[in-house]
């Protein structure tokens, strides 16, 4: 309650009039997209609403990114759709049993988001490589195009991406005609007002402008057309939902849960980066998720859609001045206000209307400035991308990004075991290296050894990517009768690594070798001493320098001393 308090009295009113415009212009962009998406979901269009007011209010106010908008978004849409219908279809005879269990979900993904910020998970985001966003948003993009492009013709489109896909060519055999004239105008007044007539797009954004068009020339001219309408929404202030959780459900719930705070963790987190670059300030991931799961688990208490930092409503409050969280928490009030006193005006939109905003949402969240720019970007980028895209419309969200991190995280092992392997240098002889410079007394001993000393040199961290290659990379040597293994550029080894380290020393010691170990670091010392390597080579064959050991090692050559430890 205290961090609550705290929170509360740190909001500032500095910037209390660009706040107010920002928060007005982005509730006027928030509210078609909002009721689009709501219709999208299948929970109607004040579901939508309702999510954008209880995650726009309580997200900007114990959020982490200060100008950021939140609401539904089109991939937190594209999860609750699938989501919605799942738990409805299960109940035919009783949708609010499976609308109850649906948005428990939305409870439990709101919870677990509060969790993600708690254990302060919101610094992992940073790891996600760029292609496997861009494959994912890619993705979300089609597939919201592909399950709106039934509306826009008029029909009923399915839930599910590649049932759309084979419904498309019914779809153009019985369209609607003024259903699909609709959404061609619709089409054309989101995508050329802002190209075209910037100036209006500012004062009437384009999908508010395409809404009122749209919906008056239905008005006027097919209003008996059997266009297809949002139809009656519900007026006042949402019904509290009791939580359900029944346990024959209860595993698919959490699976559901944890893909919706997965996905909504990755979308705010990113439209805080893009808040970040457009204000010059440097968000909170972890106070931002949990100000998210706040927003999102009332959303849920309250039949509204889960949602997201928006990146479009973002962008269009901090150009109208909105700069602190009075702007999104004021966006939200706005949105309560329009809701409260418009819901029978609201009534008679074309769902045609709605389904041209969300191609063109769908269109926006699809990372085109990368396809562009493909013939520059790495092949291994490339492929990861489409893989992440294809898997994310025909199979499933959490294995597309799951698949994507495995796969560049296997790449980058790949790469970063040939840097360690490359890192390795054997030298036979006194040839100056530039990887291993060697001194003009350490370059004459190896000289005057004449290939019976052979120096492995290791320059940099040891993991276990690169066991494999520390074997391999001495295989090509036999006609030597002293090892010195060099670890002083080496600050890390692990595990698997130090076996490989184990498995050369044990090896030459068996083939009548001597072994040096020389230059462990402090931090390397205890672990090599635990894993058996220091007693295995003898305090006595363990060096500080190089020099130090090769002037050892010339000592018993030119001797002549006859076998040491471990031979």
């Amino acid at each position: 309650m205290q961090w609550l308090i705290k929170h509360i009295n740190g909001l500032h009113f500095n910037n209390l009039r660009g706040d107010i415009f920002g928060g007005l212009t982005a509730a006027v962009v928030a509210l078609p997209l909002a009721m689009a998406m709501g219709v999208a979901s299948g929970a109607g269009p004040i579901a939508g609403i309702y999510g954008a007011i209880f995650v726009g209010f309580f997200a900007a106010l114990f959020g982490g990114t200060p100008a950021q908008v939140s609401g539904p978004t089109g991939p937190m849409t594209v999860v609750m759709a699938i989501i919605f219908t799942q738990y409805t279809g299960m109940f035919p005879g009783d949708l609010a049993q499976g609308a109850a269990l649906a948005f428990t979900v939305v409870i439990m993904g709101g919870l677990f988001q509060i969790g993600f910020g708690l254990l302060k998970i919101g610094r992992f985001i940073e790891l996600v490589p760029h292609p496997v966003i861009s494959g994912f948003m890619g993705g979300i993009g089609i597939i919201i195009i592909l399950i709106q492009i039934g509306p826009l013709l008029g029909q009923t489109s399915p839930s599910k991406p590649l049932e759309a896909l084979l419904a498309i060519p019914s779809f153009f055999e019985s369209p609607h005609p003024q259903a699909l004239i609709l959404g061609i105008i619709t089409l054309a007044l989101v995508y050329l007002i802002p190209v075209y007539f910037p100036r209006l797009n500012r004062l009437l954004p384009s999908p508010l402008f395409a809404l009122i068009t749209g919906t008056l020339i239905c008005l006027i001219f097919f209003a008996d057309t059997g266009v297809p309408i949002i139809g009656k929404i519900p007026e006042g202030f949402p019904d509290f939902i009791v939580p359900s959780l029944p346990l024959e459900y209860l595993p698919g719930m959490i699976k559901s849960a944890l893909i919706l705070a997965a996905l909504g963790t990755i979308d705010s987190l990113l439209t805080s980066l893009v808040a970040d670059n457009i204000t010059r300030t440097q968000h909170k991931s972890d106070r931002e998720l949990i100000g998210q799961g706040i927003g999102n688990t009332l959303a849920g208490f309250f039949g509204g859609l889960p949602g997201a930092g928006a990146t479009m409503r973002t962008v269009v409050n901090v150009k109208a001045g909105g700069l602190t969280p009075l702007s999104g928490a004021l966006h939200a009030v706005i949105l309560l206000l329009i809701v409260l006193g418009a819901g029978p005006l609201a009534s008679y939109i074309p769902k045609a209307v709605l389904a041209g905003i969300l191609i063109k949402v769908g269109t926006d969240i699809i990372d085109w400035e990368y396809l562009r720019n493909i013939q520059k970007a790495p092949k291994a980028g490339i492929s990861i991308m489409f893989i992440v895209l294809f898997l994310t419309v025909f199979v499933g969200l959490l294995e597309a990004v799951a698949v994507g991190m495995i796969i560049a995280s296997f790449l980058f092992l790949k790469r970063s075991a040939d840097l360690q392997v490359d890192s390795i240098s054997t030298i036979i002889n006194g040839e100056m290296s530039p990887e291993t410079p060697l001194s003009p007394l350490e370059s004459r001993i190896m000289t005057e050894a004449e290939g019976r000393i052979l120096l492995y040199h290791i320059g940099g961290p040891l993991s276990f990517a690169a066991a494999k290659g520390m074997v391999r990379s001495l295989n090509g040597y036999t006609d030597y009768d002293l090892l010195m293994i060099d670890l002083s550029s080496v600050p890390l080894v692990d595990y698997s690594s130090s076996k490989a380290l184990f498995h050369i020393i044990s090896t030459a010691q068996s083939e009548k070798r001597f072994v040096f170990l020389v230059g462990i670091q402090t931090k390397v010392h205890p672990f090599l001493d635990k894993q058996g390597i220091l007693t295995l080579v003898g305090n006595d064959f363990i060096f500080n320098t190089r020099e130090e050991a090769l002037n050892k090692a010339a000592s018993q050559l030119n001797l002549n001393i006859k076998k040491g430890k471990g031979l």
